[in-house]
């Protein structure tokens, strides 16, 4: 048998309990139906076949899921941050135990291949170990003196809250949001995205079974217009995070202003990466092609716009479509894969809806830009080439193995191409001159910036960005602020004199 069989065989023995008994969702520590019996089919990429099918959860769900959580949280956001540290590490270590499953399940549900989903759950467990470890000081403020004055800082946990995550890289995803939320004591209602709905099943059974208490985190499945939406303006809910559609975020923001309820958004991209002719070009080439085309290109911080020097561009923008001819498209759980299908035949088409456009707007398809095979979501991975900053392809999130290559003259160039796009998230920048770096570096309008490198993640440092790509940061101390209140409380260090009134 060979190895591509052999996972298959494996992966299908992982998903046998949901082909069998669908993917339910997870209330007060049980598994249960949509409260209408309703229900809808999860399509794998690989063959657009149904994989199971899925508990349609609606307000009736989102009002039994927030009655749990507004329950237990009576007493988890009691729980000294000491025990929260000792469930989430249990809760980290079972994540590792179940590895296999979780990645051969993410492969099959969202057709990303296994040289990148084998590490999505060893970074879940990282994000719960990590935020664990801060569980002990969650609640930790200053004292600010004065003179007459002792003010002392103290974060609450902020109560019940909603996670809605997206269908990429929904795993790993998930513990980086949900993660922190229940380190800092707040409890949980977690809205997958209906496209990649099952590990978010197997992370509350593996949580609950690791020791989490039961209510703590809850599972609803189903749709934004209905079960999302539900969660959004729900007064029970204090906050919303969302991983997601730029659009999306905004919908959920109007949604939730009648109750005025705290939104952290990690939203859409059109990153840049800017490569100078002074750069390696040989790892500026692989960091460039390896942020667009691992992953499928399906993640916000893709590096979506090869900004080139135009002395190099030639150069550079051969060696990248090169480098797109080689890569292998296949099946998610053969080890050799690299793109595996798309997610679902509407985002397929979204993506290759870009190829005509490109064509139409004057730019050259200088690689890839058609279809693989006629079942299942295979894209080649695509490079555009003569393109400028106003094409549709330059400006409109793809979110797909689509690279833009627009030549630059300068660093003034540079940075009008770099920020002329609605969005704000990350920005790459190829250079050996530490003052250009500085420069460039002050200019770019984006939350995260690499200098002469990928996307390589510190869990401590601030995540999120600007302009239409987010609001808030993940990360440290960033997410406690999130999921808490801060509140100040006032001791006298003297007497003091008080006004009289009427005297």
């Amino acid at each position: 048998m060979s190895v591509l069989a052999d996972n298959i065989a494996r992966a299908e023995g992982y998903l046998a309990r949901f082909r069998e008994k669908g993917v339910m969702n997870h209330i007060a520590g049980a598994s249960v139906p949509a409260l209408s019996g309703d229900w809808f089919d999860s399509l794998s990429p690989v063959d657009l076949k149904p994989l199971a099918r899925v508990a349609k959860g609606g307000k009736a769900d989102i009002d039994r899921a927030v009655a749990a959580a507004t329950e237990v949280f009576k007493t988890w956001g009691k729980t000294p941050g000491e025990e929260r540290r000792r469930i989430l590490l249990k809760v980290a270590d079972a994540i590792e135990a179940r590895a296999e499953e979780i990645a051969f399940t993410e492969c099959m549900d969202t057709g990303q291949a296994l040289r990148f989903m084998s590490k999505a759950a060893l970074r879940g467990a990282e994000n719960f170990r990590f935020f664990a470890q801060q569980a002990p000081g969650a609640e930790d403020g200053k004292a600010l003196r004065t003179e007459t004055q002792m003010n002392v800082t103290s974060r609450r946990p902020i109560g019940p809250v909603g996670v809605i995550t997206p269908w990429n890289t929904p795993f790993m995803l998930s513990t980086w949001k949900i993660a922190p939320a229940l380190a800092a004591g707040c409890t949980v209602v977690h809205k997958p995205a209906e496209f990649s709905p099952m590990s978010a099943k197997l992370l509350v059974e593996i949580a609950e079974e690791a020791g989490l208490p039961k209510g703590v985190l809850n599972l609803v499945n189903g749709f934004g217009e209905d079960a999302g939406r539900a969660l959004t303006e729900h007064p029970g809910i204090k906050a919303i995070a969302f991983v997601g559609e730029s659009r999306t975020g905004s919908m959920i923001m109007a949604q939730g202003a009648a109750t005025l309820k705290r939104v952290h958004f990690e939203l859409g991209g059109k990153n840049p990466v800017i490569v100078f002719d002074d750069a390696d070009l040989d790892r500026a080439v692989d960091a460039a092609t390896f942020m667009i085309y691992s992953l499928n290109g399906e993640r916000c911080t893709s590096s979506s716009r090869l900004l080139v020097q135009d002395r190099v561009y030639d150069k550079v923008t051969a060696r990248v479509a090169e480098v797109a001819g080689r890569i292998k498209v296949g099946h998610p759980l053969d080890p050799e894969t690299v793109v595996g299908p798309l997610i679902h035949p509407e985002h397929e088409r979204k993506v290759l809806s870009y190829v005509e456009k490109a064509r139409a707007e004057g730019a050259t398809v200088a690689a890839g830009g058609a279809k693989i095979g006629a079942a299942g979501c295979y894209v080649q991975p695509t490079l555009f080439t003569n393109a400028t900053n106003d094409m549709a392809i330059a400006q409109e999130e793809i979110f797909g193995p689509v690279l833009t290559a627009i030549p630059f003259k300068d660093e003034e160039e540079a940075l009008k191409l770099a920020n002329g796009v609605q969005y704000g998230l990350a920005a790459y920048l190829w250079t050996s001159d530490l003052g250009r770096a500085m420069r460039m570096t002050d200019g770019l309008e984006a939350g995260m910036i690499w200098v002469n490198s990928e996307n390589v993640r510190h869990l401590p440092a601030p995540f999120g960005g600007v302009k239409s790509s987010g609001i808030g940061r993940d990360g440290g101390d960033w997410s406690f602020d999130f999921y808490s209140e801060t509140v100040n409380v006032s001791f006298p260090r003297q007497m003091h004199k008080i006004p009289k009134l009427g005297g």
